[in-house]
């Protein structure tokens, strides 16, 4: 065998290894893949019940209602379409009607989406991208609307010396 076939034995081997590995870890990572979908996408598309994905919108306004042992129900809507939401377990202290959360879980055959996790938004601008683009379509949404929004400051008045040649 001469040193140039040794060569390009070893580096095959090498792409091989690493193809391997590769495909190890991807296979790993499908199972923890959790997509992110608005109530119009689960409304439009009709998700297969048991699929784990993360459910991001507004609490609808009025359809928080706590039960016993720690059973939760609400609504969580885009505006444009409204998901029915059961959750066991203690909400964030943020949570609260109309504001933005993402849940996690899966979709019953009912259509009822069955929350194992809850986050709610952990400042006053946070919103998934999805809803604020479907807020902003509806004119709903104004960008730094938030009470501690940043507030743009006035732009200093230009100084007339500025970029003029002294004389001396």
């Amino acid at each position: 065998m001469t040193r140039k076939s040794r060569r390009l034995v070893l580096i095959a081997c090498c792409g091989a290894v690493l193809a391997l590995a590769l495909g190890l870890i991807l296979s790993a990572m499908t199972g923890s893949i959790v997509f992110f979908r608005s109530p119009t996408e689960v409304a439009a598309q009709g998700v297969a019940p048991g699929t784990r994905f993360r459910l991001g919108g507004l609490v609808t306004e009025g359809s928080l209602k706590r039960g016993p042992d720690q059973n939760v129900e609400f609504s969580v809507t885009d505006t444009g379409a409204t998901v029915p939401v059961q959750y066991r377990g203690q909400l964030p202290d943020l949570f609260r009607e109309g504001q933005g959360i993402v849940a996690e879980g899966t979709l019953d055959v009912g259509g009822v989406f069955r929350a194992d996790t809850v986050l709610a938004k952990h400042d006053e601008n946070y919103m998934p991208r999805e809803v604020a683009d479907a807020l902003k379509a509806q004119g709903r949404w104004q960008e730094g609307a938030g009470k501690d929004a940043p507030k743009a400051a006035p732009k200093p008045a230009a100084d007339a010396t500025l970029g003029q040649r002294s004389e001396r």
